[in-house]
């Protein structure tokens, strides 16, 4: 835990919660181990989308399709979302859910490998969410600045790495270290690169938040 457990816990219950479609969704991930956003991104998630209205948002990585869905509850009617996921056996699981939940002209699911996938998009979009690979994040951020609007907002999640990433890359386990390497340059990346404004918070697993200068 980034923050202390307790702490987290005693905010998370303050929590109005989602939807049951939402719900049950997010039960399903906690049965089958697939992971999901966690109590407190879903709440700054739903926080920035109320006060940001994008009418466009990119999420990369979309797993069973739970973060796609809460943002499309969430966001201002009419907002678009395009979400990418190259793990075959999510797909059709993602596809369903969207379809349940009376989404599938609200959401585009795009299949494929986010590397390639970014390179063949155009346009801009008001908000990019990155939860895919982590050590994939740095070689995402070109295409990703190519895709963000001056104004435009990038979130990024799971970026403290449960704490490990303070730690010298001898002290993670080995088939960890080239992500714990990766991930420290991107951060130092988006901290100092000029065209990007950015806030590091221990949310979650730690997010960060760029704004496009």
């Amino acid at each position: 835990m980034i923050v202390d457990e307790r702490m987290a816990a005693f905010i998370d219950s303050l929590d109005k919660g989602n939807t049951p479609f939402l719900d049950e969704i997010e039960k399903f991930a906690l049965e089958t181990q697939v992971p999901i956003i966690r109590k407190s991104m879903q709440s700054l998630l739903k926080f920035i989308l109320a006060y940001a209205k994008p009418k466009k948002i990119l999420e990369v990585g979309t797993a069973i399709g739970f973060s796609a869905l809460l943002m499309s509850e969430y966001a201002p009617k009419g907002c678009h979302i395009t979400t990418i996921e190259k793990y075959e056996k999510r797909i059709p699981v993602a596809r369903e859910n969207f379809r349940r939940a009376g989404k599938e002209a609200d959401i585009t699911l795009i299949e494929g490998d986010a590397t390639e996938v970014l390179k063949s998009l155009e346009g801009t979009y008001d908000i990019i969410f990155m939860d895919a690979a982590k050590g994939q994040y740095i070689n995402f951020l070109p295409d990703i600045m190519r895709l963000l609007p001056h104004g435009g907002l990038l979130i990024s999640d799971n970026v403290l790495q449960d704490g490990d990433i303070i730690e010298s890359r001898f002290a993670v386990t080995r088939r960890n270290r080239t992500i714990h390497a990766r991930m420290r340059e991107y951060l130092y990346e988006l901290k100092h690169n000029l065209g990007l404004e950015t806030v590091i918070l221990p949310v979650g697993d730690g997010v960060t938040l760029s704004t496009k200068l």
